[in-house]
């Protein structure tokens, strides 16, 4: 794969922050104001809700969806894997899934000093990360598998260049 495309993936295969947010203090958006600010729609949002890649941070007196500063780095996130990895909705729900339980497991691990439970939340990082490399390698296969399309297509059109280009001589 091309290294701006690897870097990409591995930029937006980063996730989502995690841990304590820094803006704890900072202002609960409205769907519109989340929306302008990431560059999705607010249809979106909701359809994201819906098959819960997303579960907004609270909501007001009158039921609207009301969305912190964690809510917009995990939308963006959304976003980057969909617009610029080309990943499936399902397949974002996974790796959100997994990055959701690895940052869980990490919690476990540190409360557990029994070793059968440090050991089981170990190899269940184990067979999450086996998972995501599953992904990712997938999507490298397709994306080097267009590639090498698009390659035999130019070489085509090459070889009929050259056809022409011997023919005028």
């Amino acid at each position: 794969m091309p290294d701006s495309a690897t870097s990409l993936l591995r930029k937006t295969l980063a996730g989502p922050p995690t841990g304590p947010d820094p803006d704890a203090d900072a202002p609960l958006l409205r769907i519109q104001e989340v929306a302008d600010l990431v560059g999705l729609t607010p249809r979106s949002i909701r359809y994201y809700e819906e098959i819960g890649l997303l579960e907004p941070a609270a909501r007001s007196e009158g039921a609207y969806r009301l969305y912190d500063t964690e809510d917009v780095a995990r939308l963006r996130f959304i976003k980057g894997l969909r617009d610029d990895a080309g990943f499936s909705l399902a397949e974002i729900g996974q790796l959100l899934e997994d990055e959701t339980a690895r940052a869980a497991n990490r919690a476990r691990f540190r409360a557990s000093r029994r070793p059968a439970e440090r050991r089981a939340v170990l190899l269940d990082g184990i067979v999450r990360i086996d998972r995501q490399v599953a992904t990712l390698r997938a999507k490298i296969a397709r994306l080097q598998s267009m590639i090498d399309a698009a390659d035999e297509r130019r070489n085509h059109l090459e070889s009929h260049l050259g056809e022409l280009s011997g023919g005028d001589r």
